[in-house]
């Protein structure tokens, strides 16, 4: 047993002799190994795109087509046209308990906006990120054209929907009242963050994220122009309408006015080519 000891002791004094540097070497990780990025500049790899559009915002969904043009190392020049629906934010969808039918209650006509559009696309962070993953910024403006039609029909023709008066005046489809609408011309923009996703610089997707507006100098009617006057009955304590003794007419009042202004967040998805 005294020559089990002397022998471990001896084992381990060998050990020790062992220069320090070689066991150290041998817990060395290896060195990390620069990555290549793939970076390029969009002018060396395509010239024009086309695409389709789908987007969807507050006021429901869009669909388009967009050109673009590359004119700089990072940058490109975009032409879309689209169209989509156009409402107040306030619009609530409630259900007519007794026909079944969806309502949106004081609206007074359905709209459709056909923007065209003219902006620049200008790519960021090219040095950082690679091909995989284009980070664009963008702006666009142009004139917009919209077509409104009535939302229900106006019998009396005084900007209030009557239900259980002298009129009776019923909801109208989306395909109906289209004879009785209007054209209105403004203007309209868009500011934009997105991503232009693949290095596969044959094919074109996208995302982006933005702002959309509408600016129509001579307003667009969306929600009902007159709303009944209205008093409290002595007899029963409730609220009723005020009716004219003479025409058995509904007394109206100015209620909602016109619309010169929408605006709306909103995602896009352009799906298409690139050469």
């Amino acid at each position: 047993m005294k020559k089990l000891f002397a022998y471990l002791a001896l084992l381990c004094f060998i050990l020790m002799l062992i220069p320090s540097t070689q066991l150290f070497a041998q817990t060395l990780e290896p060195e990390v190994q620069e990555v290549e990025r793939n970076l390029s500049n969009i002018q060396s790899e395509y010239n024009s795109g086309f695409g389709f559009n789908v987007v969807m915002n507050n006021f429901g969904f869009g669909a388009g087509a967009e050109y673009r043009k590359v004119v700089g190392v990072s940058t490109e020049v975009m032409a879309s046209l689209r169209i989509g629906g156009l409402r107040d934010a306030s619009e609530q969808t409630f259900t007519d308990y007794f026909f079944g039918q969806q309502i949106i209650p004081n609206k007074y006509q359905r709209a459709f906006a056909f923007p065209m559009l003219l902006g620049l696309r200008h790519r960021f962070f090219s040095n950082i990120i690679q091909d995989d993953y284009r980070f664009f910024v963008s702006a666009s403006i142009g004139p917009v054209a919209s077509f409104s039609y009535p939302y229900f029909k106006d019998n009396n023709d005084n900007g209030y929907r009557e239900q259980f008066s002298n009129y009776f005046e019923s909801v109208n489809d989306i395909f109906t009242g289209w004879s009785n609408g209007d054209w209105h011309l403004g203007g309209a923009g868009e500011m934009k963050i997105g991503l232009d996703i693949g290095r596969n610089f044959s094919r074109l997707s996208s995302i982006e994220f933005g702002y959309y507006f509408y600016y129509f100098p001579d307003g667009i009617q969306i929600m009902m122009p007159n709303q009944p006057v209205t008093e409290i009955n002595p007899e029963t304590g409730r609220e009723q309408f005020i009716v004219d003794p003479d025409t058995g007419d509904l007394v109206l009042q100015p209620y909602f006015d016109d619309q010169k202004f929408f605006g709306t967040p909103q995602i896009t998805f352009t799906f298409g080519w690139l050469w």
